[in-house]
């Protein structure tokens, strides 16, 4: 009878945790790395680390990892930090893994739909350029290369904004009384917490199943939208009609990015719009 398979998740916060969740159910032995191990859900066992040190953590697992899934987010949201968290400790787990004799299968990094600068509401896939010109995009790309470059197969997942119970920024602004200028139109892309778990755990499947996997997808739902559209509907289930001015959205980029390559994989968001991702939110904070 075959073994599990078995998966490390380098920076096991809220989406890692989800991921984790949901392959443990699937028979999968699912390793956390995070500072604060004690945090992890039973289902995933703990593995308490840095990975801004070099040092590798004492309870790093010596078995053979099967998969690696890196899933940080950065601690401070300037240029040090960005490095910090997606060049300097994905250079940090790659080491690990070497000096462990480590060779995963496939190595998943999630990355963010930021690479894409394209700012006049076009539809793009993953076979747009990617040149962003601020530091989180242009590190981000970094990161992915040294991703490619890894000694094993590897796969970037570019993610949209997550949003879901506990990332609610929007949320709040619009109960403070956000609006959004229509025009010009500022075209935006999301997708569901648990989604982008969903998504991770598709590719792990699928690989695992001996599905070919491409080495980029984008991971979003299937209805990117206008912002003040977002904001309209989001004020209307509020039951917030206090505004402030409308304002340009301060947010980097206009673009709609496809969700195709996913879903011919057979993934389907859970949540395929904001309206039922946010209804969700909503109805569970009530």
């Amino acid at each position: 009878m075959p073994t599990s398979p078995t998966l490390m998740i380098a920076g096991c916060g809220d989406v890692g945790s989800r991921l984790g969740c949901q392959l443990s159910a699937a028979g999968w032995t699912v390793y956390g790395l995070r500072r604060n191990g004690a945090a992890l859900p039973p289902a995933i066992r703990p593995v308490a680390g840095n990975l801004f040190s070099h040092c590798c953590p004492s309870t790093w697992p010596t078995a053979a990892l099967d998969y690696l899934v890196y899933c940080v987010a950065a601690s401070t949201h300037d240029e040090a930090g960005y490095r910090a968290a997606y060049v300097d400790g994905l250079s940090h787990v790659l080491s690990w893994l070497a000096q462990h004799g480590q060779r995963p299968k496939r190595l998943l990094f999630v990355s963010s739909t930021g690479v894409y600068a394209q700012n006049d509401g076009a539809w793009l896939d993953e076979s747009a350029p990617a040149e962003a010109q601020g530091y989180s995009g242009r590190i981000m790309l970094e990161a992915e290369q040294l991703v490619l470059n890894a000694p094993m197969a590897a796969t970037v997942l570019r993610l949209a904004g997550i949003y879901g119970p506990g990332r609610e920024w929007l949320l709040k602004q619009v109960r403070a009384g956000y609006q959004v200028a229509s025009e010009p139109a500022q075209y935006s892309n999301r997708i569901h917490a648990d989604d982008a778990a969903g998504l991770l755990a598709h590719l792990l499947q699928a690989d695992h199943a001996g599905v070919a996997l491409a080495d980029c997808y984008i991971g979003v739902d299937n209805q990117p939208a206008a912002l003040h559209e977002v904001v309209a509907w989001l004020r209307q289930q509020l039951g917030v009609s206090h505004s402030e001015p409308p304002t340009i959205s301060r947010r980097a980029g206009s673009k709609r990015c496809s969700n195709a390559r996913a879903r011919a994989l057979g993934w389907q968001p859970q949540y395929p719009s904001y309206r039922e991702g946010y209804a969700a939110v909503l109805s569970e904070s009530r």
